[in-house]
């Protein structure tokens, strides 16, 4: 069957969809998504369903005109996604592997009982649990995440025993939470690894990401990430390893901690497109959405080499901005030889929201560098 008569339908359709959509144009692939009005994806797929991404007969129409169901984000409604699989149809990643990734308390158990190296945690129901359970951890420091429903830094909360026993959580932690072991001055690497339906694997080049202290979201990246050889390849046995005994088919980002002493220890999978892939559009051969949708049309992997080192800026909203907006520096940024600008059509800016993505690419990670704080200094955001 040619990949033009294969229809793709996507649970979710925001920039990770719409990216996956621009990927696939090239093939004349027919898209079907579900999601509310005004999706960034909405304005390029063949067609949309529009709802709730929990609403199992919305689900279900979707699956009704689609080949092949894949989704963008997690927090989708996984018991109908079960209940269709079940009935043979094509789900990929499938539910299964979903149903563990929406609750990170089932995800740490996964890494724990697959002997997979993890931080050390414990859960809380509640936050009357906290302080006793805390105490179990060794260090000062924590990480205290929702088990469900935390997404593009929400539900994640870093803080000192000191804090937490003064009350400091906010009332959307007073609910089901791991609280983890606070890796001190670790390095956080992102490894995307795609499985296909007969078992080949392929992996990204090692990614290394910093994050905004205020929101939790990946603020700048490059790639490859500046570890040893030696790391990188460690890195990448873990993240293979992870998905295989997953026994995932699909595109997974495998966020990791290299710590002081060069020890590796995972700290969440995503089953879907990640931000930290973004840059692979112009840097590899082969894109991450490509290669998913390569894997969902049942084609042959491509090749995941870089073809030249490069960074990823996120275009954040910004604070005290909310509303219609423009976006400054273009002029300026658009000169910079190796830039490329990713907008993601939406139409109001919030605090924190994401935007877009600027990648920028070089001859050698200085130069990258360079180019990429150039961009940080130009780039800025008004309200209309």
């Amino acid at each position: 069957m040619l990949p033009s008569q294969i229809k793709i339908g996507i649970i979710g359709g925001g920039q990770l969809g719409k990216m996956l959509i621009e990927a696939g144009q090239p093939y004349n692939i027919h898209y079907n998504i579900l999601e509310t009005e005004n999706a960034p994806a909405g304005s390029i797929a063949n067609h949309q369903i529009i709802g709730s991404l929990m609403d199992s007969e919305k689900i279900k129409e979707l699956a009704n005109i689609s080949d092949v169901l894949t989704f963008e984000i997690e927090h989708i409604n996984v018991e109908v996604l079960l209940e269709l699989e079940k009935a043979g149809k094509k789900i990929i990643p499938s539910p299964k592997i979903l149903q563990i990734i929406q609750d990170k308390g089932l995800q740490k158990q996964f890494f724990i009982d697959n002997n997979i190296p993890s931080s050390a945690f414990v859960l809380a129901e509640n936050k009357n649990e906290f302080v006793s359970k805390m105490n179990l951890l060794n260090g000062e420091k924590i990480a205290v995440k929702l088990r469900k429903g935390g997404y593009d830094g929400k539900g994640v909360f870093l803080s000192s025993k000191k804090e937490i026993q003064e009350g400091v959580l906010n009332q959307a932690f007073d609910a089901p939470c791991v609280l983890e072991a606070f890796i001190e001055n670790a390095t956080e690497i992102s490894i995307i690894v795609a499985r296909h339906t007969d078992g080949s694997t392929s992996v990204f080049p090692t990614v290394e990401m910093e994050f905004n202290t205020q929101s939790n979201l990946v603020e700048f990246l490059f790639s490859p990430a500046q570890i040893s050889e030696t790391i990188a390849q460690k890195c990448e046995s873990v993240a293979l390893d992870c998905i295989q005994k997953l026994g995932g088919v699909g595109l997974f980002a495998v966020e990791l901690f290299v710590d002081e002493n060069q020890n590796v220890f995972v700290n969440e999978i995503a089953p879907r497109p990640h931000n930290s892939g973004h840059h692979t559009i112009e840097c590899c051969y082969t894109s991450q959405y490509e290669q998913l949708n390569r894997i969902l049309l049942g084609m042959p992997l491509g090749s995941t080499k870089l073809i030249q080192p490069a960074a990823m800026i996120n275009l954040i909203g910004f604070e005290g901005i909310e509303g219609n907006y423009e976006i400054t520096g273009l002029d300026t940024i658009l000169k910079i030889e190796g830039v490329y600008i990713h907008l993601y059509n939406k139409a109001v800016t919030k605090p924190n929201r994401k935007m877009g993505h600027i990648t920028i690419m070089g001859e050698n990670i200085e130069t990258v560098k360079e180019r990429a704080s150039l961009v940080k200094r130009h780039i800025g955001m008004i309200l209309k």
